[in-house]
């Protein structure tokens, strides 16, 4: 009767208390090279495109305006969306690079 309920007298090496925490560093190393690597490698190739912004380049806004770059400042940019309209627009809400992806959509 040494076994009451879920209490158990153990005899010998119990392993289990160190396979838990081996399982929770495989779970962790798995989460590491799954979610949070390649988020850190692309917010880095985001922040990279961002500050090689040039004048002529087309781009996208956050919020879906295409434009081309007509001047580059610290923390700005002003984009040219029409003939008669330019915008200034923060750095931080350009999304992607669209003259690269219109090039790459043409080759195919």
């Amino acid at each position: 009767m040494n076994n009451i309920f879920f209490l158990q007298a153990t005899t010998g090496n119990d392993n289990s208390g160190m396979m838990n925490i081996i399982f929770l560093l495989v779970i962790f190393v798995i989460f590491y090279f799954f979610m949070v690597r390649p988020q850190n490698k692309k917010r880095k190739e985001l922040q990279n495109m961002r500050e090689n912004l040039k004048k002529g380049q087309s781009i996208v806004t956050i919020g879906g305006i295409h434009g081309k770059i007509s001047d580059v400042h610290e923390s700005t940019v002003t984009l040219i969306v029409d003939s008669n309209t330019r915008i200034k627009v923060d750095k931080s809400s350009v999304s992607m690079d669209s003259s690269t992806k219109l090039t790459e959509d043409n080759k195919q």
